[in-house]
């Protein structure tokens, strides 16, 4: 009997041991549930949603009040997150379903292996506007309506004060709008040289090139007056969603705000889901939330549009298309430059062509209507000089000043130097016989700005010649000619072969020898596109 009773004392006492250590065990997890973050004891999500940061808490609304999650639970089947479309492109790893704030985006990701299939039509737009607080509002903004055109043009001429820009490789807004103001500038000319260089204009005087739309839009709200935000902020395009928010907080510092009519761009908000969620449960259910009409409501009231914009054009198809003129103007230098223009005076100049009408006209005819739109592309940035070269005399010179050198933006004798450089062309008359002393001509230019050669500035000679070394007494063989070319500090020889007897053999050779480059212009009229393509040349990356 007394065996019996230690047994079952035994037994009661392990019991009552497991008991307490269970007991124990639960309070402590309990305990440690209470004062760690609840998240390091939950499963991984079952569906991860990457959103646009604007459009996100629409999305994460939707997936709340959709499937009832997040009210307080402490882990969701569900994980919406805000981040930037050009994060999730680079990213290593793809999210579930994606709402970038661009289609683009999506072409953008598939060059880095990503691929998404796009489930219906966007479930949103908004358009990119330009943005200017409501004081200076009409140097942009007149009767609701702007271009990308006014702003380059208001620009270059200084009457904006300042203008900001977010960079193209990073940001939509910043995307979209250099496709904007690219196909803007393609509408003012059928060159694409010069429509680049136009553009680029712009990207030379931002002042601040990699600018965040939401940052601009709170440190004008932060602004306590408009004066306050034109010098720091000025002119900068938004997108019309994030412009509304701002005005519905009712700052002290309004914005005016209009799309560009010249070249619209909207930014649409696509449902791309990946490979790997298209048979997981809930991936169809999300979808259908956010392409429902509790969604399009909510997206109304966060100032989204939920229909599409027919006059926005379409974006390339492909992905390069869109990322090379973003990748030109994320990479521009803003370059100073020097240069000394070397002009033929030569007697064949009054030859007589067809321009691209088939109109009969002279060389020298054709150079006065073009040289006036070259001489319009350079920057404000620019020191340049004109010389002539021609000899209608046997004891004339080489070469005569024109225009002396110093800023374009500088007076000679009381007139800008830029009027003075395009009246010189304009007036620009060729004696009907005159040698053409190329060779002596090029060589003292060089020389001449050699002198001139510092760091950080771009020091260059441009000819602009329809023939070749000959009929004067400065004449030497070619040979002789790139032997003294070299030496002394490098300075780039660009070579304009100005119609059909263009020596461009010897412009090729002259150019490589220096470091420059040489161009064709078999059409006289093709002068501004030479000149554009010059100075492209010097801009693009080493």
């Amino acid at each position: 009997m007394s065996s019996r009773r230690n047994r079952l004392f035994l037994v009661f006492a392990v019991l009552l041991s497991v008991i307490v250590t269970a007991g124990g065990a639960v309070w402590w997890q309990r305990s440690r549930w209470q004062s760690t973050d609840p998240s390091e004891f939950c499963p991984a999500p079952a569906l991860r949603v990457v959103a646009a940061p604007e459009i996100e808490p629409v999305v994460r609304q939707a997936v709340r009040d959709g499937l009832r999650v997040g009210n307080g639970a402490s882990c969701r089947p569900i994980e919406v997150t805000a981040q930037q479309p050009a994060a999730t492109a680079a990213a290593a790893g793809q999210p579930d379903i994606w709402i970038p704030s661009s289609s683009a985006w999506l072409r953008t990701a598939a060059v880095n292996g990503a691929r998404y299939r796009v489930d219906g039509p966007p479930i949103a737009w908004s358009p990119v506007v330009i943005a200017v607080p409501e004081g200076i509002g009409k140097l942009v903004i007149d009767d609701g309506r702007t271009s990308w055109a006014r702003l380059v043009q208001g620009v270059a001429k200084h009457d904006i004060p300042a203008v900001a820009m977010p960079d193209p490789l990073h940001d939509t807004v910043g995307m979209l709008s250099v496709f904007g103001v690219q196909a803007a500038m393609a509408r003012t000319t059928d060159d694409a040289g010069i429509a680049q260089l136009r553009a680029l204009t712009l990207r030379s005087r931002l002042r601040d090139a990699t600018a965040d739309p939401t940052k601009l839009l709170a440190h004008d709200a932060a602004a306590s007056e408009q004066t306050e935000a034109v010098y720091d902020v000025g002119v900068f395009p938004v997108l019309e969603q994030q412009w509304r928010a701002y005005q519905r907080s009712e700052p002290r510092v309004r914005l005016a705000a209009a799309r560009p009519a010249d070249a619209p761009v909207t930014a649409d908000y696509p449902v791309a889901v990946s490979p790997g969620a298209e048979g997981k449960n809930l991936t169809a259910r999300v979808v259908d939330l956010l392409h429902g009409a509790d969604t399009r409501a909510a997206l109304t009231g966060a100032g989204f549009r939920i229909e599409p914009d027919s006059s926005a054009p379409d974006l390339p198809d492909k992905a390069d298309q869109l990322l090379g003129p973003a990748l030109q103007w994320s990479q521009y230098r803003r370059l100073s430059f020097q240069v000394l223009l070397l002009v033929d005076a030569s007697g064949s100049m009054n030859d007589r062509i067809k321009d691209k009408s088939g109109k009969i006209t002279t060389k020298e005819a054709l150079l006065r209507q073009s040289g006036v739109a070259a001489s319009e592309l350079f920057g404000e940035d620019t020191s340049i000089g004109m010389w002539v070269f021609g000899t209608p005399e046997a004891t004339s010179p080489p070469h005569a000043e024109v225009v002396p050198f110093g800023p374009i933006t500088a007076a000679v004798d009381g007139t800008p130097r830029r009027d003075v450089l395009s009246a010189t062309i304009k007036k620009y008359d060729a004696p009907d016989v005159a040698g053409t002393p190329l060779y002596r001509t090029v060589l003292d230019g060089v020389a001449a700005m050699r002198k001139r050669v510092k760091p950080g500035v771009v020091t260059l000679v441009v000819v602009l010649t329809d023939g070749q070394d000959r009929e004067s007494r400065y004449a030497m063989s070619r040979a002789d000619f790139l032997d003294r070319l070299g030496g002394g500090p490098p300075v780039p020889v660009f070579g304009v072969g100005y119609g059909p007897t263009a020596d461009m053999g010897t412009l090729q050779r002259m150019s490589e020898a220096t470091g420059g480059k040489a161009f064709a212009a078999t059409n006289p009229a093709d002068l501004a596109s030479a000149m554009a393509r010059t100075f492209l040349a010097a801009h693009a990356p080493d």
